[in-house]
């Protein structure tokens, strides 16, 4: 039987909320690493514990919170989404080319929204995780992310 304990315990008064837009040029389809992006943001921002979200503002474009040590996981991650929802597959909404309700369905399945919690100032990530922008689309974008705090800041 799998034994949980429960860590210490934190009671804080939530009296701030700070948001963000952060401009994401992408290079097409792949991921992109923000981790760097968030924190920057946490840092400038004074942030001391609460949490930190960053939501999406695409429908063919997601994030998500992944493996950021070996770039054989994103490829592998790629090439799946991929075999979920191929180019030429019949998709009836192909108005904006043949990558793009692949794209949608992509998003769906990744989705829009990280929330993480912050302790110390930074983000209570493990040890390989990192916080990515998948772009579903062949061609680059500009894509924006609301990012917004909330939680005690110095």
């Amino acid at each position: 039987m799998a034994r949980i304990r429960q860590g210490e315990v934190r009671e804080s008064a939530v009296t701030r909320r700070f948001t963000s837009v952060l401009a994401v040029d992408t290079n097409g389809r792949g991921f992109t690493e923000i981790t760097g992006a968030v924190a920057a943001f946490l840092g400038g921002i004074g942030a001391s514990e609460g949490e930190v979200s960053v939501f999406c503002r695409h429908t063919s474009a997601s994030l998500t919170l992944q493996e950021n040590a070996d770039p054989d996981v994103k490829t592998d991650l790629l090439t799946a989404l991929e075999r979920l929802a191929p180019e030429h597959a019949g998709w009836v909404h192909d108005s904006e080319g043949p990558d793009d309700m692949p794209a949608h369905i992509k998003a769906v399945l990744t989705g829009v929204h990280l929330a993480v919690p912050v302790i110390g100032g930074r983000m209570a990530l493990g040890t390989w995780q990192g916080l990515y922008l998948v772009e579903h689309r062949v061609r680059p974008h500009r894509r924006e992310l609301v990012v917004a705090f909330v939680g005690e800041a110095h």
